[in-house]
């Protein structure tokens, strides 16, 4: 079925038709009779043996949706209706904002890729917050992570206090956080990942975890364009800061290699998708490597096939998401890749 409508969706911005289909998915799943039910029995997996519990959390499978996909929490039952084991929602910052100016999302077909430079476009944590309140009265079962940054106009020296606020507002209505500081789309963002910085940021919010009754695990999501020294230095920060683990990897800002149009090639922003399958999985084993598995990571960038999630997994990932892959080859991808790794 996906593969007779993709050809049209395809035909669109990238932008619109995604907030046309979520919002269809959406009075799919809330209004139309039988809705959940139709969604549950074709996508669904309930398989005891894909359950693994990773930094505390009970998962129901390791397939889940990466931030971005759905930056407000408005689909977050509807999404977990096709299938994923978690859903992570953002990235959010404190204040509300439009992101870069559009057109900010361009297609690579012929590489199975999409380029992007939303430059985290979200309506504010207050809103996201309200709604995760009201979704965890109805459903706690749903995991749910919330992935946090800065504003756009938010000076880096100003930039902890920004995260603080999205985490202390965020704290009682998501499961876990990422930490993201590894977005391309944000000016000046990227220098968050340097050690000094990097070290205070995590420092500041482990800290202020561990002074609450229960404690969130905190996740570091990272560039795929790291050299290794930098990995090494991410390792010793995650290992001294006591943080849960890692996300490998964000979109990457190497364009290299790729097919398709240089008028497409050349448009500024992140680059997701295929491109992204190998070096991602090659940071994920490094990662692993160096830090003997001493925490865990979650596997996302370029899983388009069930052999793809396997290979992150083996590689030493505890979890992957999906993000381009799941655009690309359509709902039923998460239940395949579920299939196969039982």
């Amino acid at each position: 079925m996906y593969r007779l409508i993709k050809p049209l969706f395809f035909q669109f911005d990238p932008e619109k038709v995604h907030h046309f289909v979520v919002k269809q998915l959406n009075w799919f799943n809330d209004y139309f009779p039988m809705g959940k039910t139709i969604l549950r029995s074709s996508f669904d997996v309930n398989i005891k043996g894909l359950e693994r519990e990773v930094f505390g959390i009970k998962f129901r499978n390791p397939v889940g949706l990466a931030a971005g996909f759905d930056k407000n929490g408005e689909y977050i039952e509807a999404l977990s209706n096709l299938g994923f084991g978690f859903i992570e929602v953002g990235t959010v910052t404190p204040l509300p904002q439009p992101g870069n100016e559009a057109p900010r999302m361009f297609r690579l077909q012929d590489d199975s890729a999409i380029i992007n430079r939303m430059g985290f476009n979200n309506k504010g944590v207050d809103t996201l917050a309200e709604r995760l309140r009201r979704l965890k009265t109805k459903d706690k079962s749903i995991i749910i992570g919330g992935n946090i940054g800065k504003n756009k106009n938010t000076p880096n020296e100003d930039a902890v206090s920004d995260y603080i606020k999205c985490f202390d507002r965020l704290f009682d209505v998501v499961d876990y956080f990422v930490v993201n500081v590894s977005s391309p789309n944000t000016p000046g963002l990227r220098e968050l990942q340097e050690k000094a910085p990097l070290m205070n940021l995590l420092n500041t919010l482990q800290q202020r975890n561990l002074g609450r009754n229960v404690q969130r695990p905190i996740l570091l999501k990272i560039a795929p364009d790291l050299t290794n020294e930098q990995l090494d230095d991410i390792v010793e920060i995650v290992l001294e800061t006591g943080i849960a683990g890692v996300i490998a990897t964000n979109t990457t800002i190497d364009k290299s290699g790729l097919n398709s149009p240089a008028e497409l090639t050349a448009e500024a922003g992140g680059l997701s998708g295929k491109p992204l399958t190998r070096r991602s999985t090659e940071v994920i084993r490094y990662i692993s490597t160096k830090s003997n598995k001493a925490f865990p990571i979650i596997g996302v960038g370029g899983i388009h096939s069930p052999q793809d999630a396997k290979d992150k997994l083996e590689a030493g990932a505890s979890l992957v998401q999906l993000y381009t892959g799941f655009i690309y080859e359509g709902p039923g991808i998460v239940k395949r890749i579920c299939k196969e790794l039982v």
